[in-house]
């Protein structure tokens, strides 16, 4: 396996980072799952938009004409996370990852890692070392020949596993990072395609982990079982973490809290394809593959729970839909998955679409 990452100063500002002594610290508001806390609240006061969004386009291929796309012409997406004054997209066959910013930029490529992309395997999500400004670090679920592993990826190195032997099979590769504190790292596995590896304590395939203090040969400890196919894990900014599956009855976006209890959310017997999520302390984001939306589910102030039906953004919009964030304008940030296997790609496709909170008091019906 081998990983190509631009060097240390090249890195800085591939990343627009502000190049001072190593890399500067990035925007925790953006990067940051614990702090400060979101809000998906349209009456909350926003960042300010760092990049405008674009009324007119050139012509030419690759060339969207919707002011809200920001980066066309790509493999197709997987985790894609917030940072600066744009996001950080993995391409889940090609193993790329990219900074994209504004459709007048092109994607600049940051790191590049060797991965199996077949199936539904590759390179599933990425996240940045909550201490990036000092280390450099970035984190990768990815898919080898063999199994499916989390890597660490420092610069002009190669790929250290961190955590080896996940189950891999013919589906059920995907699988999800996210913090939880500033050295505990949490990690969604799949089921390999088979449901009954994601009730066998032995087994890290269909599972919620926590590693704790990340480094090559961590032993994860379970925070919860029977994770079907893995969609996303998203911190909220106080106590929850929220992560989405799918199975062979519904899909569901469930919360594990501070004390270690797992809760369901909201489910959804249609099984619409939930994937990337993006949360707050008053709402949760959802990504729809299948259903081709955002769903946005609204959180009760007191309880955390979801006691309303999810409305739907952008529904038959932009197609399938994965990766989602919060991006540095405050506005949602999604990414296409339009050119996997069975899909009906448009020109265009795969795509970083921004997709705006729906306005107060507008109703939170499909666009």
């Amino acid at each position: 396996m081998s990983v190509v990452v631009v060097g240390r100063v090249a890195m800085c500002l591939a990343l627009g980072a502000v190049l001072l002594t190593g890399c500067a610290r990035f925007d925790d508001s953006a990067a940051s799952p614990f702090t400060p806390e979101p809000t998906f609240d349209p009456a909350a006061p926003k960042r300010p938009q760092t990049t405008p969004p674009s009324t007119t386009r050139p012509s030419g291929p690759c060339i969207d004409p919707d002011p809200a796309v920001v980066a066309t012409c790509l493999d197709p997406t997987a985790g894609i996370i917030a940072f600066g004054d744009g996001a950080l997209v993995a391409e889940r066959r090609t193993g790329r990852i990219l900074k994209v910013v504004s459709p007048e930029t092109p994607p600049v490529e940051v790191a590049k890692i060797e991965v199996d992309g077949s199936g539904d395997g590759g390179l599933s999500d990425i996240a940045l070392s909550p201490h990036f400004g000092e280390d450099g670090l970035m984190y990768a679920y990815i898919t080898t020949a063999s199994d499916n592993r989390v890597v660490r990826i420092a610069d002009g190195g190669s790929p250290k596993p961190i955590l080896t032997g996940i189950p891999k099979g013919a589906t059920g590769n995907h699988g999800a990072l996210e913090w939880a504190g500033p050295d505990r790292l949490m990690v969604l596995t799949g089921d390999a395609g088979d449901p009954g590896l994601a009730a066998a304590p032995s087994s890290l395939a269909g599972k919620l982990l926590r590693v704790d203090a990340p480094a090559p040969g961590a032993t994860p400890q379970v925070a919860a079982s029977g994770i079907g196919t893995a969609g996303d894990l998203c911190h909220d900014g106080g106590d929850n973490l929220w992560f989405t599956d799918r199975t062979a009855i519904e899909d569901r976006l469930q919360r594990l809290d501070a004390q270690g209890v797992v809760s369901v959310g909201w489910t959804w017997p249609d099984r619409p394809g939930v994937a990337g999520c993006a949360a707050a302390l008053d709402g949760v984001a959802v990504a729809l593959t299948d259903g081709k939306a955002l769903s946005l589910a609204t959180l009760d102030p007191n309880t955390h729970t979801v006691t309303t039906a999810p409305s739907l953004l952008a529904q038959d919009k932009y197609g399938r839909l994965s990766g989602a964030t919060v991006g540095p304008d405050g506005s949602f940030w999604v990414g296409t998955v339009n050119k996997a296997d069975g899909s009906q790609p448009g020109p265009n496709d795969d795509r970083v679409v921004r997709i705006p909170l729906p306005q107060a008091g507008g109703g939170g019906g499909p666009d």
